[in-house]
């Protein structure tokens, strides 16, 4: 059966839930319990500087970021604020993680957390879960003078927060779609992509006068509404000619042209829910797959790598993962454990891009947002 029929059904089974809580809702089934990680490694002295070449995790089940040592696992921990969700890291080592209460500025060189700027934008009361309010993706200009953070306000449309780094101030709001899960820069900084999951979209923000624009991204079609699983999650951009890419059902890839909202698909292989992505340097497409939307239909939770020709090699993973990171030398992967739905685990699987191999890594509670520091 394929997507368009089996997200036909999903909708007119759960359409009544939907309609209050939005897409990648649960499955009706009970949550799962978190698998087992490994030990972690020795943990770091408070006063020990971070050492090189580990990996950030923002902890959405624990209120904090994690340093995790890819060979031995979690190192040490920062609070930072509740059900944090995406976070993004400049070169002067700060990180901006978006949570629940605002964005929070951790240095990452002493793992002390500096500051957290509160949204502008009211949100309701501060929650855990992944419906609440408060921040979810968020990238930094390409010079590292502006955060860009997509704001989620349930119950309506999402708002784009921009902050000024050296002040630390929101300096201005732009409206979005619903529930920002994801936010890119374009390579030049000259425009801003928000990814709106429950509005099917993304808004193409101007970083020069904030003009925002709307662009449908639904490969599927819009009927399912609230209650449609067939929705935009993450991007990336292309670096080699500025294309979005969003992966959808590992079935197909919407790339769309920011410039003049054209979108073609391209066939993908995974069959399988999809999130989280990212990109090696020589332009290989990651994308993790979280497992079937309805059990016993579709294939389990993998990784795609997906060279720039478009042929797939699709790694399983033993269960739902989120969101990927790349080493710098583009051999690595490191898949977050954490999920925006149930059946989440409290670490990260290493994937060794040439050949498939894993293993796993403790890493903090429920990782979402990753990145290689």
């Amino acid at each position: 059966m394929n997507r368009r029929a089996r997200g036909a059904r999903t909708v007119l089974a759960g359409l009544a839930a939907a309609l209050l809580l939005g897409a990648c809702t649960g499955t009706g089934r009970p949550a799962e319990a978190p698998a087992p990680a490994p030990s972690a490694a020795s943990p770091l002295a408070a006063t020990a500087p971070t050492p090189q070449g580990l990996l950030l995790t923002a902890d959405f089940g624990a209120d904090t970021v994690t340093f995790v040592d890819p060979e031995r696992g979690a190192l040490a921990s920062v609070p930072v604020g509740r059900a944090p969700y995406g976070l993004a890291v400049g070169a002067d080592g700060r990180a901006w993680v978006a949570t629940a209460e605002g964005l929070a500025v951790v240095d990452t060189r002493t793992r002390t957390r500096l500051a957290r700027i509160p949204y502008r934008t009211g949100t309701g009361p501060v929650t855990d879960g992944e419906y609440r309010g408060g921040g979810m993706g968020v990238a930094l200009s390409p010079d590292g003078a502006r955060a860009y953070v997509g704001v989620n306000v349930p119950g309506t449309t999402g708002v784009l927060e921009v902050v000024d780094t050296a002040t630390r101030e929101v300096t201005a709001v732009v409206p979005v779609g619903r529930r920002p899960f994801d936010v890119d820069v374009s390579r030049d900084g000259s425009e801003v992509y928000v990814t709106g999951h429950d509005s099917f979209d993304l808004t193409v923000v101007a970083a020069g006068p904030l003009s925002p624009r709307r662009i449908e991204v639904a490969p599927y079609g819009t009927e399912g509404g609230l209650g449609s699983w067939l929705k935009p999650h993450y991007a990336v951009v292309r670096p080699s000619d500025g294309m979005l890419l969003l992966p959808f059902e590992g079935e197909r890839l919407a790339v769309v042209d920011p410039r003049t909202g054209r979108t073609t698909i391209e066939p993908m292989t995974a069959d399988t829910h999809q999130h989280g992505t990212a990109l090696t340097a020589d332009g290989r497409l990651l994308v993790v797959g979280t497992g079937p939307v309805e059990p016993g239909e579709g294939k389990g939770p993998s990784l795609t790598v997906r060279s720039p020709d478009g042929a797939e090699r699709v790694y399983p993973l033993a269960g739902p993962h989120e969101d990927v990171a790349v080493s710098r030398d583009g051999r690595t992967a490191y898949v977050t454990g954490g999920y925006t739905r149930d059946g989440y685990w409290n670490g990260i699987t290493v994937v060794e891009l040439d050949t498939g191999a894993t293993r796993r890594l403790p890493a903090g509670a429920r990782p979402l947002g990753i990145t290689v520091l």
